[in-house]
């Protein structure tokens, strides 16, 4: 039996096979694949190599496939060491740049296996190579755009931005997390993202409903409070998204935080602004409806009043009469104050400022405010030292302060503590950011504190409204907050409530401040009423009020003409009439305002007094606040009492003018003039604020021979007085800022030595003890007399 021997292939069939694998490697032309013999020398070359290395076989088999590397990679010996590891490893593998015959680069993926016998003796290497330039390109393409995209992240300093794995733990962080957050990336990588949330948001879940969202909505926004490393809350716009690699695979989130707290805060006051600036315009509306219902209500109060003064007169003693006008004048008083105030929340109230210190106006105000308010209340008033002055209108503090104290008690229900404050602060830019009414700088508070029951935002937002209340019907107006806040705005103030329910009140002015020497406050007297003969023409379109007028003028004994309105007025005026005074009302109708009623009347009749009476002023002859220089107002609605002073106090000041344009004008010889007067040639300074008095009369003292300082005013006299030697003060009685008598008084402090003259209209001003009494109108025959009784 024989044995059977597998059969080997022949050599012809091994020879097909051989030559068949030549032709497959020789068309391949993606690959340069060629062998090199144990020392790196070419014997082979495909087209593939051909192709992409430039040469042809003749050209290259035979030579060093080192020639492919760089003249550097040569240097190095990278190729030795190449086949150095085939040999020794089997295999060497590697990317590198490779150069043509052109000598352009490109960059290769090569292999190199080693090729060994049946015996296992090298015989030479097989060389794959691969052109991978675009590859490569590509490759570093999107390394540098993720290097990019990874310095643009870090460098991010607005926005967090970082990564969470699936489960919510911090995986990476860049610069803005850090800023914003507070934690290096060494302290949060690794650890859960919900240590950035509140105690409360974690213990309701958020952090895990926000993933939850982010995976199952496929993005999950919000705006709400997160905590930095120091444990400071801000207010975070969060935007979490999911994310999947190539395959589909969710691997995490993306996560970007901001911190918008400067924006919701710019929001907020931007808010506030815009609802102060609507309360303000709605005040503002509501201040000219009201003052133009004063000055109608004004009219009636004033026909009811002057024919209850009227009235009482006739009547005489009869006591029953008396006591039922008396509670008719009373509830007409009332009326007037309701009016006042709305008068004063319209900003539509002439004021009468002076440089007043609070502190020592509040010392003195004190008891006032304690008898008001009850001894159930207790008070506190305090004033910081060195505080400075503010110009105010202190009839309208008082007001202020009493309304104050007032709705402070009532909302004690008259048992608490109530603390009056005045401090210097300072109003700085953020603050009058917040205040669209409020100029920044250096103002006085003034503050008014009580224990009660507080007030809530709503309601605070319109305490400051007319008829607003909270009170019980029959309890109040609802004009005591309002006309403070007219009165406060009038003086280029700001007010501001502070209340908290159940934790009381404060309400807070702030006055400007003023550099302005403080103001001696003159005291008023009572005055003994009286008449006279001169002829007056009242220019009032309401017919009852002017028949009320013209009654109590001609029952006060003037001669009086009446007029229905500006027009007509000024054809009497220009008739030729002689007429001492006009009695204008400010508002009327017609073409011809009242104003230039005056002026014309002026110019007809240059002796002409003026004297304009107005419930309401509006912009006609009151600018800033205040009255026009010159001008002479009586407030509707007036009693008669008032009416006769503020007549007989016009009419002796226009009488002065007269008398001493008329002196002017007539020829005086100086010397024999000198004569006249006392020998003795003085120093004199003279008080006058109204400005023709002043010059005619300085000028008559001139003529005398005297030197003449002259003020308009006590505080421009009592710095005169201050600077020079003055041997005689001249001083008129009513002045702007303080009474004559206060500035003599002052006066006699600086020069005890002074000798005094008071000069006046009124005839119910004593003649004071220590001093000359100068009657007006003068001339210079009583002027010169008044200077020899000074001797």
């Amino acid at each position: 039996m024989s044995e059977s021997h597998p059969q080997s292939a022949s050599p012809d069939l091994q020879l097909i096979e051989l030559q068949r694998f030549r032709l497959l490697v020789e068309a391949i032309s993606d690959y340069a694949i060629y062998m090199l013999d144990t020392d790196g020398t070419i014997i082979s070359w495909n087209e593939g190599a051909r192709r992409f290395k430039g040469y042809e076989p003749q050209e290259i088999i035979g030579q060093n496939f080192s020639r492919f590397y760089s003249q550097q990679d040569q240097l190095s010996g990278l190729p030795k060491s190449a086949l150095f590891q085939a040999e020794t490893e089997g295999k060497f593998e590697g990317e590198g740049w490779r150069q043509r015959k052109d000598g352009s680069r490109f960059w290769a993926s090569v292999v190199i296996d080693a090729i060994r016998d049946s015996n296992n003796r090298l015989i030479g290497f097989a060389k794959i190579t691969r052109d991978i330039t675009e590859r490569k390109a590509a490759a570093e393409a999107l390394r540098l755009s993720e290097q990019q995209f990874r310095f643009l992240v870090q460098g991010v300093t607005d926005y967090a931005i970082y990564m969470l794995d699936e489960t919510g733990i911090v995986t990476n962080w860049n610069a803005g997390a850090e800023r914003i957050k507070g934690y290096t990336r060494s302290e949060v990588v690794g650890t859960h993202f919900s240590r950035f949330y509140t105690d409360q948001d974690r213990k309701d879940g958020k952090p895990a409903f926000a993933l939850a969202s982010a995976l199952s909505e496929g993005r999950f926004e919000q705006e709400g409070w997160r905590v930095t490393k120091n444990g400071k809350k801000f207010m975070a716009h969060v935007v979490i998204d999911p994310i999947y690699d190539d395959d589909g695979k969710f691997i995490g989130y993306a996560k970007v935080t901001r911190d918008i707290s400067e924006k919701v805060e710019a929001a907020v006051a931007l808010k506030k602004t815009e609802m102060a600036l609507q309360q303000s315009r709605k005040l503002e509306t509501i201040g000219k409806l009201t003052g133009g219902i004063a000055h109608d209500f004004n009219n009636l109060l004033q026909v009811i009043s002057g024919n209850l003064h009227l009235l009482s007169r006739e009547l005489g003693d009869n006591e029953r009469a008396q006591n039922r006008i008396l509670r008719a004048l009373t509830g007409v008083s009332r009326g007037a104050t309701l009016s006042n105030q709305l008068l004063a929340f319209g900003r539509r109230q002439p004021l009468a400022p002076k440089v007043v210190n609070l502190g020592k106006f509040l010392n003195s105000f004190q008891d006032m405010v304690a008898r008001t308010i009850g001894e159930s209340v207790e008070t506190e008033v305090m004033a910081s030292a060195g505080l400075w002055n503010a110009m105010v209108d202190i009839t309208q503090i008082e007001n202020a302060v009493l309304n104050l104290a007032i709705n402070a008690r009532d909302a004690m229900n008259g048992v608490g503590k109530l603390t009056i404050e005045v401090g210097n602060a300072f109003l700085d830019d953020d603050y009058a950011s917040k205040h669209p009414d409020v100029v920044p700088g250096q103002y006085v508070m003034l503050a008014v504190t009580d224990t009660g029951t507080g007030m809530t935002p709503e309601i605070a937002a319109q305490a400051f409204e007319p008829f607003f209340s909270t009170k019980p019907e029959g309890k109040g107006t609802g004009l005591g907050l309002s006309m403070v806040y007219g009165f406060v705005k009038q003086s280029d103030g700001h007010i501001k409530i502070y209340s908290e329910v159940g934790q009381g009140t404060s309400i807070k002015i702030y006055l400007p401040r003023t550099f302005e020497v403080e103001d001696e406050i003159a005291v008023e007297h009572e005055q003994v009423v009286i008449g006279g003969s001169e002829t007056i023409l009242v220019a009032e379109d309401d017919e009852q009020v002017r028949g009320i007028v013209v009654d109590m003028l001609r029952e006060l004994g003037y001669q009086v003409l009446k007029a229905v309105d500006a027009q007509s007025a000024f054809s009497i005026i220009e008739s030729g009439i002689k007429i001492d005074m006009l009695f204008t009302d400010v508002v009327m109708p017609g073409p011809m305002r009242s104003p230039d009623l005056a002026r014309k009347a002026r110019e007809c009749q240059p002796n002409i007094a003026v004297l304009f009476t107005s419930g309401y002023t509006q912009n006609a002859i009151v600018h800033g606040g205040r009255l026009d220089a010159g001008v002479e107002l009586l407030n509707k609605p007036y009693t008669r009492e008032a009416l006769a002073r503020k007549v007989r106090h016009v009419l002796a000041n226009q009488k002065q003018k007269t008398s001493a344009t008329l002196k002017e004008n007539k020829s005086v010889s100086n010397a024999a003039f000198t004569n006249e007067t006392s020998s003795t040639l003085l120093t004199i300074l003279l008080v006058e604020d109204d400005e023709f008095i002043r010059q005619n009369t300085a000028e008559l003292l001139q003529i005398m021979g005297h030197t003449v300082f002259q003020a308009a005013d006590g505080k421009t006299a009592l710095e005169l007085l201050n600077r020079e030697s003055i041997a005689v003060l001249m001083t008129d009685i009513n002045l702007p800022d303080m009474s004559g008598t206060v500035v003599a008084n002052a006066a006699k402090q600086i020069a005890p030595a002074l000798r005094i003259i008071f000069a006046s209209g009124d005839i119910n001003f004593p003649a004071p003890p220590n001093a000359v009494l100068l009657r007006k109108p003068y001339d210079e025959s009583a002027l010169s007399t008044a200077l020899k009784r000074l001797s």
